[in-house]
């Protein structure tokens, strides 16, 4: 299918090829029919995509010291990779679709096949949208005014922010397609509105529904002009709606506010605020967040949980359906915004000149695919893999394999086939970076392939252990990456899926491949040891997924068992029982500040810190070792140092945690039909282990595996 991109590297925007994606749960596909350009926000991004690296600094000051901090811990030559790498992701334009429902996932009941819908979905020939961000058009609402809808959201939600009462004056500050729709809404609420804004043809087309027309640069004073239009008292209420970087419409609108007014803020201006000017007056002030509620709340968004209608009227969703119901009664007039209608393959008629354009509402149109079967997958490169061992199947197009997994298989000998990311986008970009053959938004297509030996899994956690199984039944081998399963049940099942398919697993605990570790392992010998490691690990915010123990399973589970591993294979020997205590007075099992102490079965002993809450400018990963009157100290991988060996004191390297070690091994391993890298029962231990310490936290004592 095709769909537009914008690329922040290159600048370009592009109508690419790629897989169409696959219904979900709690969501609907749909064959895109209209979509709106909200011109105001997607030429901010496309702008943006075209400026040089220094004025997209310019522009992002807080990534900056972003990056400072991250050269600081990681050092520069990661640090500018990562950079180019985020650059280099491609963003999917758009926000305003129309289309028809082709197929419903399990769990809908509110749509079926052929239903007429509008959402959030973006410029696609398909798209799969959750089903509370799916809303029925009504039948005398044409395509092209129903794609009006999630932008018209937008302004509702300020409005609603705002709450304006009957005959209250009210300024609309900015009047592109987000401020006309206001402007429109706030008369229909039965409110005197004055529009302000620099293009005559946008006031005169306001002036039409009433709004009273102000254009700044006729040389009047907008404040003076309001205070006459109220008898001195000032405007009851400032909606702004503009994109700009001064701080002067700010406090234009507390000038012309009355005492007490409000002031609702839905577009995008510098934010320098006088007290003074707020003070004198008790204004409030507020930013109106998108939609309405529910917007950014995954549980409401992706995982279909409503709020109650009584407690919260007017979610995101309900905000749709009023704007159709509006746009149904005609007292919301959208078609004479319309400046143009193009077909999708003319694309570049609009983004070409965005910057330059004057329309206030373009619609792209797309071509009727009725009664074909979208296209999940899309070759790129026509390698022959016939008879090859090795050959690989990528699930997972995220971070780790954007920025960790794809250039670490560079010169590893590895034969690419397939990457399936949900979507299609992320994953065929880079499949075109890395030369990979096909991409897909179906993983079932990498397991249903005979070519394919190896699959490698790197989605979110709570998809490890169901995809492995998937994997080892589909008689392939399985790298997952950590952990390998939440609980002890999808433990359970992966084992059974082990014994029955003669097929290796390999789980993502790299450290043991590191350099560092190799070297130390290979001094200490098969002596008793004390292990102490500590995982700098750094604060995530509480609504990161991996927090979420259904998804991410906490930070235990999802990363402190790559240390149980590490311990692990230094000690030789598995763990025999666990305890682990966490900050607080009252902990929680989702912590990401604790200490866990580990007995193995020939006496060594294992200290891991696993902490949050420290310094960015300290070490992320540091292990200390103590054995026969020795100590080894290694510092995040890349500096070692030995205390009491003969013939070896030190060694240092790049920041090296063992990732392209691992691969090249593990694809050694696949074609040369050699053991599993990691033990099995290692593996299953380990996990076990990062199980038992969140128990041994809830009981208070330590427990055996």
């Amino acid at each position: 299918m095709k769909q537009i991109i914008q690329s922040f590297k290159t600048g370009s925007t592009i109508l690419e090829e790629v897989p169409a994606p696959q219904v979900k749960r709690g969501a609907v596909l749909i064959q895109t029919t209209k979509s709106l350009v909200s011109l105001g926000t997607e030429r901010m991004l496309v702008e943006f995509g075209k400026s040089n690296l220094i004025s997209k600094a310019k522009q992002q000051p807080d990534k900056v010291k972003q990056v400072l901090d991250k050269i600081k811990t990681d050092g520069l030559v990661p640090t500018l990779e990562a950079v180019f790498n985020k650059l280099g992701e491609p963003l999917p334009l758009g926000y305003c679709n129309v289309g028809r429902v082709i197929a419903v996932g399990e769990g809908v009941t509110d749509f079926k096949v052929g239903d007429r819908v509008t959402s959030n979905g973006q410029h696609a020939e398909y798209v799969c949208v959750p089903q509370n961000l799916v809303v029925h058009i009504p039948d005398n609402v044409t395509d092209e005014e129903a794609s009006f809808t999630v932008i018209g959201a937008i302004g509702l939600q300020g409005i609603r922010l705002l709450n304006p009462t009957l005959g209250e004056t009210v300024v609309v500050t900015g009047l592109g397609l987000i401020g006309l729709i206001t402007a429109q809404l706030l008369i229909a609420n039965g409110c005197r509105v004055i529009g302000v804004d620099i293009d005559s043809a946008k006031l005169e087309l306001a002036k039409q529904w009433g709004v009273i027309p102000f254009n700044p640069i006729s040389g009047g004073d907008v404040v003076k002009f309001v205070e006459e239009q109220t008898n001195g008292v000032g405007a009851d209420g400032v909606i702004i709606t503009a994109s700009a970087k001064t701080n002067e419409i700010v406090s234009q609108a507390a000038r012309m506010s009355r005492k007490r007014g409000r002031i609702i803020l839905v577009g995008v201006i510098g934010l320098n605020l006088s007290r003074a000017e707020f003070y004198e007056k008790e204004l409030s002030f507020q930013v109106s967040c998108s939609y309405g509620p529910g917007r950014y709340d995954e549980n409401y968004e992706q995982r279909g949980q409503d709020y109650p209608l009584p407690f919260v009227r007017w979610t995101e969703k309900r905000n749709f359906e009023a704007i159709l119901q509006t746009i149904s009664s005609g007292k919301l007039k959208v078609k004479e915004m319309i400046s143009e209608v193009i077909l999708l393959k003319d694309y570049l008629k609009i983004y070409g000149e965005i910057g330059a354009s004057k329309s206030i509402a373009s619609i792209l149109s797309y071509p009727d695919y009725e009664g074909k079967t979208p296209v999940n997958v899309i070759s790129l490169n026509k390698n022959s893999f016939e008879g090859k061992k090795g050959v690989l199947g990528i699930i997972g197009a995220g971070n780790f394999t954007k920025m960790t997994m794809l250039p670490a298989f560079k010169n590893t000998g590895a034969d690419l086939k397939y990457i399936a990311s949900q979507g299609g986008v992320s994953g065929t970009a880079m499949a075109q970076k890395y030369v990979i053959a096909n991409s897909t938004s179906d993983y079932k297509e990498i397991l249903n392939d005979k070519e394919v030996d190896l699959v490698l899994n790197t989605t979110r956690h709570n998809l490890h252990a169901s995809m492995t199984v998937e994997v080892l039944n589909a008689g392939k081998h399985a790298f997952v990456e950590k952990p390998l399963a939440l609980n002890e049940q999808e433990l359970q099942q992966v084992i059974e899926a082990y014994q029955k398919n003669n097929k290796t697993v390999t789980v993502g605990f790299n450290r043991r491949f590191s350099p560092h570790i190799e070297k130390i392992k290979s001094v200490l010998g098969n002596s008793s040891m004390n292990v102490i490691a500590t995982m700098n690990a750094g604060a995530i915010p509480a609504n990161v997924w991996v927090h979420d123990l259904k998804v991410g399973g906490g930070r235990i589970i999802g990363e402190a068992c790559h240390f149980i591993d590490l311990i692990t294979f230094l000690t030789g020997s598995k763990v025999k029982s666990i305890c682990m205590n966490a900050m607080g007075v009252n902990p929680e099992e989702n912590t990401d500040n604790a200490t866990i102490l580990l007995k193995y079965e020939n006496g060594s002993t294992g200290v891991i810190n696993y902490f949050a809450n420290g310094s960015k400018a300290y070490s992320k990963e540091r292990v200390e070792v103590y054995s026969q009157e020795r100590t080894i100290v290694m510092d995040n991988f890349r500096e070692t140092k030995a205390y009491g060996f003969k013939g070896f004191s030190k060694l240092k390297t790049k920041l090296d945690k063992g990732h392209k070690n691992q691969f090249t091994k593990l694809i050694q391993t696949i074609q040369n039909g050699g053991e599993a890298l990691i033990p099995f029962d290692e593996i299953v231990n380990t996990t076990r282990a990062s199980f038992a310490a969140i128990e041994s936290l809830k009981q208070g004592k330590w427990i055996d595996l």
